[in-house]
């Protein structure tokens, strides 16, 4: 799996456990362009949702859904946590590292 050409290299991305606002599609036919690209079905469904949703906040949250789906397809490091799992390699933390993690971007 590897970026989208409209998307910053892996590297460049801040936090793999985040979509920051600046990564991936940035407009409506960006992203109907990644999504079709990587599952017509997913881009009917996104079109179906999007018609149906109010405008305001359910629009955005059918929009942000389906960034993540894009993410979560595209970016390298999400495939390898997968393969990993898979495979049963996976490397687990504590979870006070994770609270820890998310304490540390709150305060930010």
């Amino acid at each position: 799996m590897s970026a989208l050409p409209h998307e910053p290299a892996p590297a460049a991305y801040a936090d793999p456990y985040r979509l920051e606002a600046h990564e991936g599609p940035q407009t409506l036919a960006e992203l109907r362009a990644a999504l079709a690209v990587l599952d017509p079905t997913a881009l009917v469904a996104f079109n179906a949702r999007l018609e149906s949703a109010q405008f305001g906040e359910d629009q955005a949250a059918v929009i942000t859904e389906y960034r993540h789906l894009i993410a979560l397809r595209t970016r390298p490091e999400v495939a390898a946590a997968i393969e990993a799992s898979l495979n049963g390699t996976e490397q687990t933390r504590p979870v006070s590292e994770l609270w820890a993690r998310l304490d540390e971007q709150g305060a930010a």
